[in-house]
């Protein structure tokens, strides 16, 4: 059995990197993932990937935010120390816009920070992952989990019929900076 774990497409051009995306999925081969150096329009509708849900997931963070500074606000101002000043109500909204507005926005910019991390495994510190350094450079990589039932040598011949430059065999599955 072969120590192959990704067999690796990279492409010069990125109309050649759709076109090579085009001729695997004609042919039934699962691409694992596309690394590209810049941003291609329309490559995420080809590769079949949905939405993000992150932005529920800012609305879910700035709601919480917003509900907790109006709890702690109402629970100082009515509950834990009232205060009559000049006969006005202890709990007035309005003397609450710009502060529960703050706590929204802080809210939502931690929580959103902290989720990309999580969904992206981003952590600070954290060495990179990249398949092959050119992917970051100059490089278009399609990256195809090897491990399928489609012999090797076909899907190599598929991406050179497609315009690979080169095609490679990795044996791990990222490349370490060390």
């Amino acid at each position: 059995m072969s120590s192959t774990k990704y067999i690796l497409g990279l492409f010069a051009d990125p109309d050649e990197l759709m076109h090579g995306i085009d001729t695997l999925q004609k042919n039934s081969v699962p691409i694992y993932d596309v690394f590209t150096p810049m941003p291609i329009h329309g490559i995420e509708k080809k590769l079949g990937i949905k939405d993000s849900r992150l932005g529920y997931a800012a609305f879910m963070f700035g709601c919480l935010g917003g509900t907790t500074i109006f709890s702690m606000a109402y629970f100082m101002l009515v509950h834990d120390w009232p205060m009559n000043i000049g006969g006005k109500p202890a709990f007035a909204v309005p003397d609450l816009i710009p502060i529960t507005f703050e706590w929204t926005v802080l809210f939502t910019a931690f929580g959103m920070t902290l989720t990309f991390f999580y969904a992206t495994h981003l952590f600070p510190g954290r060495t990179p992952r990249v398949m092959d350094y050119r992917a970051t450079d100059d490089r278009f990589v399609i990256a195809i989990d090897a491990k399928g039932n489609i012999p090797h040598d076909d899907i190599t011949n598929l991406l050179k019929e497609a315009g690979a430059v080169e095609v490679k065999h990795n044996d791990r599955k990222y490349v370490s900076y060390e």
